[in-house]
């Protein structure tokens, strides 16, 4: 038996994405190529590795086992290159997903900071789909807001945030101090949407103390969330590092309440996952900046 490593990195983009197209697009190779690749594979471990759903290939038994295997021989190649490379400087791209709060506020003032020659690859989702994308190896590494619930990711505490309830300047609650939760019964209120991390920080600390709960609006970005409360279309419960620059200059208030609401977030990925050099780097450097970014 002769397995390649081209063999292996075409089993492992199409375990990735479970496409034809979209793992040669990311190999820079024909669909008739990467198809023979793992015809070939498939052929020398005399077993097949997917189920053929069409359009769809999804991993089997036995893919689900070679999958994690073939990603860290992967990885270790990567490390193999990156050790006997002129400037010790880690080989390949990292695959980084982040959620909205973390994508669009902490991750740029990260990476600009960051001494990493390779730029990555960014996604950013909520937490249900990056977590989704972890379980598959779609991404090395995710940072992440809401609690992790997949029994075969790790999520590792990282940075505290706080959540707020943010009004209008002009909302009445603005001028009240001490405010109970349960004062806001009345209140819309204007949400990002369902499995999000911060939709599900509302469903577990706020709407449980509200006698009636209004949704008026469904968001899927933290900034139309933060623009329609602006404008007067309800209360939110969102990120304070998200809303501080609109809090600092009078768009949005931070009402006062009783009750406190700090979070945790969160470093994730697989517990299969092999730490190449750079993924090690990159989650020590964010590691590092823990006390000083926020």
């Amino acid at each position: 038996m002769k397995l390649t490593l081209q063999q292996l990195k075409s089993f492992a983009a199409i375990a990735r994405y479970g496409n034809l197209g979209t793992a040669a697009n990311e190999l820079c190779l024909s669909k008739g190529a990467i198809s023979q690749s793992l015809q070939e594979l498939e052929r020398q471990l005399a077993t097949p590795l997917f189920d053929r759903i069409h359009p769809r290939l999804q991993l089997n038994a036995e893919g689900k086992l070679l999958q994690p295997v073939a990603e860290e021989l992967l990885a270790r190649m990567m490390d193999i290159e990156t050790m006997f490379a002129s400037d010790n400087e880690p080989v390949g791209q990292l695959r980084l997903g982040a959620t909205q709060t973390i994508g669009n506020y902490l991750l740029p003032i990260l990476l600009a900071r960051t001494e990493q020659t390779t730029t990555p690859r960014i996604s950013i989702a909520n937490t249900h789909i990056l977590s989704h994308a972890l379980a598959h190896f779609e991404l090395d590494l995710a940072l992440i807001e809401g609690e992790n619930h997949h029994p075969d990711l790790i999520a590792d505490p990282w940075l505290q945030d706080e959540m707020c309830i943010v009004a209008a300047p002009a909302h009445p609650f603005v001028k009240q101090a001490k405010l109970a939760i349960s004062a806001l019964s009345g209140e819309t209120w204007v949400l990002r949407e369902p499995m999000s991390g911060n939709r599900e920080q509302f469903e577990q600390l706020i709407q449980p103390q509200l006698s009636t709960s209004r949704i008026g609006l469904e968001l899927n970005t933290l900034e139309a969330v933060m623009l329609a409360v602006e404008q007067g279309l309800g209360i939110s419960f969102i990120s304070r590092l998200a809303a501080q620059d609109r809090i600092n200059n009078g768009r949005l208030v931070c009402l006062a309440m009783q009750q406190r609401f700090p979070r945790q977030l969160y470093l994730a990925w697989h517990k299969q996952k092999y730490h190449s050099t750079a993924l090690r780097r990159f989650i020590q450097f964010c590691r590092d900046q823990a006390g000083v970014i926020c």
